[in-house]
């Protein structure tokens, strides 16, 4: 499979970095100065959700009297804390990177998330040179399961769809990497631990915890373990320590 990429495209919330939990926090207290209570189905409304589209959304089902502009610079501040000082890179992120660097392989970011936010954390983490392009669903007009992110990432970087491999976290946003003609690799994260299921039986691949950890190259690729699911997705586990093999298809 890693012989016929030239490009792996990231999601970045939930899937380079351990971000998700920052969102619910911002929303109670923003929300609670409007004397607001967080609904519980708000998460699933937002996901996949461009910035502009979240501002939109929120000001439109709580009749907010602040503008979309105004909602998204109050957003941006209140978040940018944790975004520089608290967010952290998922286990294995940085040496993945590297790796995939060395090897030749583009690198990109294509998040729904602030621009602001997005390149904030990444500098913040020391890993923001480590990709040859970033953008955000806001330059494109609409978040995730609409393709034009990741077809964004990819023009960018010079390089067709069926070339690049995407890191998912949510099912919106494989969708997204789907309707983009990529292949796509779901990602677990805690927060979207819900959508495992469906996430295991979108993606073609289907990334574990560990994922990003001490992977070792044979043959100047990245290659990996696997491990058959009862979906029939291969589930890519970079263990620490671990040796890894091609992978070219699904198992069962």
């Amino acid at each position: 499979m890693w012989k016929e990429k030239e490009a792996v495209i990231f999601d970045l919330d939930g899937t380079v970095v351990d971000s998700m939990w920052v969102w619910p926090e911002v929303d109670i207290e923003f929300l609670g100065k409007h004397g607001i209570a967080l609904p519980d189905d708000l998460q699933k409304e937002l996901d996949g959700k461009s910035f502009l589209e979240s501002a939109i959304h929120i000001k439109n089902r709580f009749q907010l009297p602040e503008t979309v502009e105004e909602l998204m610079a109050i957003w941006n501040k209140m978040a940018m804390d944790c975004y520089v000082n608290k967010v952290k890179l998922k286990p294995g992120v940085e040496i993945f990177l590297k790796k995939l660097k060395e090897n030749g392989i583009k690198t990109g970011i294509a998040s729904s998330n602030s621009h602001v936010l997005v390149e904030a954390t990444l500098k913040a983490n020391g890993v923001l040179e480590y990709f040859d392009s970033v953008h955000t669903a806001d330059e494109v007009g609409k978040g995730k399961p609409s393709p034009d992110i990741y077809l964004l990432v990819a023009d960018d970087l010079g390089v067709k769809p069926e070339k690049c491999l995407i890191f998912e976290d949510i099912v919106m946003g494989i969708l997204a990497g789907k309707n983009a003609g990529m292949t796509t690799c779901a990602v677990y994260d805690k927060y979207s631990k819900e959508q495992d299921r469906e996430k295991k039986e979108l993606a073609e691949y289907y990334s574990v915890a560990n994922v990003f950890v001490n992977p070792t190259w044979e043959d100047n690729f990245p290659t990996t373990n696997l491990e058959a699911l009862a979906c029939d997705t291969p589930v890519i586990t970079y263990q620490t320590g671990g040796s890894i093999e091609a992978i070219d298809e699904k198992t069962g």
